[in-house]
C-alpha cells in the first residue's frame, strides 16, 4: 500500500500540515485540482475519509489523524537518512522551519542565521513569524524560538541568546504633560500602548517586579498594536507610554528620542531558545544550525 501510493501519502501530510490545499499545493509544487485528486483517490482505495474539508479550512479525521500520525515518524526517518546518504558525498543540503516570535527573529535568528545561510547555500530556511505559540508539531515546524519561560519541559531547549530585559518608555514631550509614573501602579492614570495577545485574546498585562515580588498592571489607552516596529512609532509620535524590549529602544533612550522610566521595576526574563521534539538522529543541515545560532559566551 505505502509503495503504491507513496506520493499520497507525503500529500496527505502536507495538506494535515499547512491546514490548506492551496498552500500544500504551493508548498508541494503541484495544481490544487491535482492535488484534491491524488486525496480523493487515496481515500477512495483506503475506504477512509482522511480529510473533513470545510469553506475555511481543512483537518484529518480520527482515522486520518490516526494514519498521519503513524506515517509521520517513519517518513521523517527516512528522510533523515536519506539526506544523511546524501550529504556524505556533498554539501550540506535541507529544508527547515521555524516559528519565530516577532522580537526573537528581528534581535537574535536573523543576525545569526544570515551568515550562516551564505556558509550554506544548499539550507533553506522558513521563518514563520508569529507571536502567537503554536504546536510545532501538529503544525509541521522543525522548531521554534520562544523565551525560555515559555518552552514546554517536554521539548529540547537550545540557549541563544541572554537574559531579555524590558523598558518602560514614552517621549520628554509625553511626560512634561501627563508627568512620570513613580511605580507601576501609577501607569493605570496614562495612556499607554497596549498589545494584544493572540493565543489568548486579551490585552496583555504588563510585568513587574515590587518589592520582591511578581506584579501585573492593567493599562489603558488609545492604540493597541500586535506588532513591534508600530508600538515604537507610536511612542516615538508621542502617543503615550510603551512597554517594549530594551535593546529595541536603547539607542532612542541614549540619544534623548525616548525617556525610560522605571528601570529598577522591569524584570528580566529568561533568554531566546530553540526548541524541538526529542529525537535520536537530525539531519545534519539541522545539527549545523544548532550550532550556528547556539549561545556562546
Amino acid at each position: 500500500m505505502l509503495k503504491e501510493h507513496f506520493n499520497e501519502f507525503q500529500y496527505l501530510l502536507t495538506v494535515a500540515q499547512e491546514r490548506s490545499f492551496t498552500r500544500a499545493a504551493s508548498k508541494l509544487g503541484i495544481s490544487q485540482s491535482a492535488l484534491s485528486h491524488a486525496i480523493k483517490v487515496l481515500e477512495q482505495k483506503l475506504q477512509i475519509r482522511l480529510l473533513t474539508r470545510t469553506t475555511r479550512s481543512v483537518a484529518p479525521t480520527a482515522l486520518g489523524a490516526q494514519i498521519i500520525a503513524s506515517l509521520q515518524p517513519r517518513l521523517d526517518e527516512l528522510e533523515q537518512t536519506l539526506q544523511s546518504l546524501v550529504e556524505q558525498n556533498g554539501t550540506p543540503s535541507g529544508y527547515i522551519r521555524l516559528s519565530v516570535s516577532e522580537h526573537a527573529a528581528h534581535s537574535v535568528l536573523w543576525p545569526k542565521l544570515k551568515p550562516f545561510l551564505k556558509q550554506y547555500p544548499q539550507i533553506n530556511v522558513e521563518l514563520f513569524i508569529d507571536n502567537q505559540f503554536v504546536d510545532i508539531v501538529q503544525n509541521g515546524f522543525d522548531a521554534g524560538v520562544r523565551l525560555g519561560e515559555s518552552v514546554d519541559k517536554d521539548m529540547v531547549a537550545v540557549r541563544l541568546s541572554d537574559d531579555i530585559r524590558f523598558a518602560v518608555v514614552a517621549t520628554a514631550e509625553y511626560f512634561e504633560k501627563h508627568g512620570m509614573p513613580a511605580t507601576p501602579a501609577d501607569l493605570q492614570h496614562h495612556q499607554c500602548i497596549n498589545v494584544r495577545l493572540p493565543s489568548a485574546n486579551k490585552l496583555y498585562q504588563w510585568e513587574f517586579i515590587q518589592d520582591g515580588r511578581p506584579m501585573r498592571v492593567k493599562v489603558n489607552g488609545q492604540l493597541t498594536f500586535n506588532q513591534l516596529p508600530e508600538r515604537i512609532d507610536a511612542t516615538l509620535s508621542g502617543f503615550g507610554v510603551a512597554y517594549v524590549p530594551d535593546d529595541m529602544v536603547s539607542q532612542m533612550v541614549a540619544n534623548g528620542e525616548l525617556i525610560q522610566v522605571l528601570k529598577d521595576y522591569c524584570p528580566v526574563f529568561p533568554g531566546y531558545y530553540l526548541y524541538y521534539p526529542s529525537r535520536q538522529r537530525h539531519p545534519r543541515a539541522f545539527a549545523l544550525m544548532i550550532d550556528a545560532l547556539r549561545l556562546t559566551k
